[in-house]
C-alpha cells in the first residue's frame, strides 16, 4: 500500500472519530484525546495474521513502555485483512490472550471495532451496532489508569451504553447510513 493510501486511511479513521465517536458523544472522554497528538494510528497493511500479531505486539509494547503524554491511545486500524466479522473476532481472541500472556493484562485494555460489527443480542438492523462500526477493521489500545480516572469523575458510567443506543435509535439507520456514506466522500475528495 502506497504512503498516500495510508494517509487516506488515517484522513477517514480521523472522520469517523470527529464524526461518529465524539460528533455523536459515543465516548464522552474521547474529545481531548482525539484532538491531542497523544492519539497514534497505526496502519498495519499486511493481510497475514501472523504479520499482523506482530505488528499488534509491537504497538502494544510502545503503548506500554511510552509515557501516556506522548502516546495516550493506539488505533491499530487493519484496512487489507479481517473483512470477515468472525475472522476479526478470533483476532481479538488471541490479541486478548497475547495482552495476558505478556502481563499487560490490567495495564491495557483493548475496545474493538469493525464495519460489520454486530452485537450478538440485537436485531442485524438495529442502529446500536454503529456504536462499535468503523470504517475498517481496527483495535483500540486504552490505557486502564486512565480510563479509571475518567469513570471516576463521570456519574453512572455504566448508562453510557444505553445512551449510545438511544442516540443511534433516534438518528435512525437510513441517516447513519446516510452520514457513514459522507465519511467515505469526504475522504475520497
Amino acid at each position: 500500500m502506497a504512503p498516500v493510501a495510508w494517509s487516506l486511511i488515517e484522513q477517514q479513521v480521523r472522520a469517523w472519530l470527529e464524526q461518529f465517536v465524539v460528533g455523536l458523544n459515543l465516548c464522552p472522554f474521547a474529545a481531548p484525546v482525539v484532538s491531542s497528538d497523544g492519539l497514534r494510528i497505526k496502519v498495519c497493511e499486511s493481510t497475514d495474521i501472523e504479520q499482523i500479531m506482530q505488528t499488534f505486539l509491537a504497538e502494544l509494547d510502545l503503548i506500554q513502555s511510552t509515557s501516556e503524554l506522548d502516546v495516550t491511545t493506539t488505533l491499530l486500524v487493519i484496512p487489507n485483512a479481517l473483512s470477515d466479522f468472525d475472522d476479526y473476532l478470533d483476532v481479538i481472541d488471541l490479541a486478548e490472550t497475547l495482552l495476558s500472556d505478556v502481563g499487560l493484562e490490567g495495564i491495557i485494555q483493548l475496545a474493538s471495532f469493525h464495519p460489520s460489527y454486530q452485537f450478538a443480542e440485537e436485531p442485524t438492523e438495529s442502529a446500536s451496532h454503529f456504536s462499535n462500526r468503523s470504517p475498517y477493521p481496527l483495535i483500540h489500545f486504552l490505557r486502564e489508569d486512565m480510563i479509571a480516572r475518567a469513570l471516576g469523575s463521570f456519574s453512572n458510567p455504566e448508562t453510557i451504553p444505553v445512551k449510545n443506543i438511544s442516540i443511534l435509535e433516534s438518528i435512525g439507520r437510513e441517516e447513519i447510513e446516510r452520514r457513514w456514506k459522507n465519511i467515505a466522500g469526504d475522504v475520497t475528495t
